[in-house]
């Protein structure tokens, strides 16, 4: 195609369609990962029962209506007490601010408490249009959910409200509907086909780290990490993958591994079944544990987790 040719095409269909980012923020555990989930229609953003999962901003890319709307799952903003904690509160905000779109997510059975508060404060501050979405509404009764959301917009004017539950979708239309005219007139950033802007390498180890948690999250503390080594195509149309979780002492690693290496055949078989589903083809994994001291104060490895390094 010609630059005439592109400049033509965008002319023509610039005008009829809509793009936009929109950056789902709110207090860990919120239910922002199985949203933008719901949202996308796919997998692509790590899901656990433990706090502070999502640790970059992922990007998951949905289609509605003549709209692309690009869903950024940010970590869960919380009282940071480490370094890894400061750069993902920090990645959060910095993905809030990049936005044109904030949907700003609380649970509804926790409501207004401790960190959800004050985001909602800190909100004030920040000047993009926002809406208000209020999750898990099946657990409360309507009239407790009316007064959530005027407490939620006597501090900050939303824009619109939304009551919504990400894991059965109810709701979640109505709030796709409203993004598609909000978002700005303009081309589409992605192709039509793509669901996420993370490579497939670190989507792969964020999907063994799920597993990890799910497995061990009431015995492995925060201080672990997947990397994927190697990555290899065969000639059978099957993938072979290495991956390394790093953890920090020698303690975490017998966890990782269980008594005689079952936590780890448990991970790896949950991993490598999603793997295949995804990938649509056969899947060779290979976990390894490995002890890195402190790796939570190596510069290298928040760049690996696309975080910036917080001096």
């Amino acid at each position: 195609m010609t630059e005439q040719e592109q400049e033509h095409d965008v002319a023509d269909t610039g005008s009829s369609t809509r793009s936009g980012f929109v950056a789902l923020i709110g207090a860990t555990n919120a239910g922002k990962s199985t949203l933008v989930n719901r949202l996308v229609g796919a997998k692509v953003s790590i899901v656990s029962h433990k706090v502070q999962t999502t640790r970059a901003i992922v990007r998951g890319i949905a289609i509605h209506d003549n709209a692309q709307i690009v869903f950024m799952d940010t970590p869960g903003i919380f009282k940071p007490r480490r370094r890894l904690d400061r750069a993902m509160v920090t990645t959060a905000w910095g993905g809030a601010k990049d936005a044109d779109q904030i949907m700003f997510l609380i649970d509804s059975e926790r409501g207004l408490k401790g960190d959800a508060e004050k985001i909602l404060e800190a909100l004030k501050e920040v000047h993009q249009p926002k809406i208000l979405v209020l999750n898990k509404i099946d657990r409360v009764s309507p009239e407790d959910l009316l007064k959530l959301a005027k407490a939620a917009n006597d501090v900050v004017p939303f824009e619109r409200t939304f009551m919504i539950s990400a894991l059965n979708g109810s709701g979640c239309k109505d709030a796709m509907d409203y993004l598609a005219k909000a978002l700005p007139e303009g081309p589409w950033y992605y192709p039509e086909d793509q669901i996420s802007d993370l490579p497939m390498r670190q989507l792969a180890a964020e999907i063994t780290r799920e597993k990890l948690f799910l497995r061990l999250h009431q015995e492995l503390p925060y201080s672990s990490h997947v990397e994927t080594e190697k990555w290899e195509e065969r000639k059978d149309g099957s993938v072979r993958i290495e991956q390394v979780i790093y953890v920090e002492r020698d303690s975490q690693k017998k966890i990782a591994l269980g008594k005689n290496g079952e936590a780890i055949k448990a991970i790896s078989m949950a991993s490598r079944k999603e793997l295949s589903e995804i990938l649509e083809q056969p899947v060779h994994l290979f976990l390894f544990v490995k002890v890195r001291e402190n790796w939570g104060d190596d510069p290298e490895r928040f760049r690996e987790m696309g975080l910036e390094f917080p001096r």
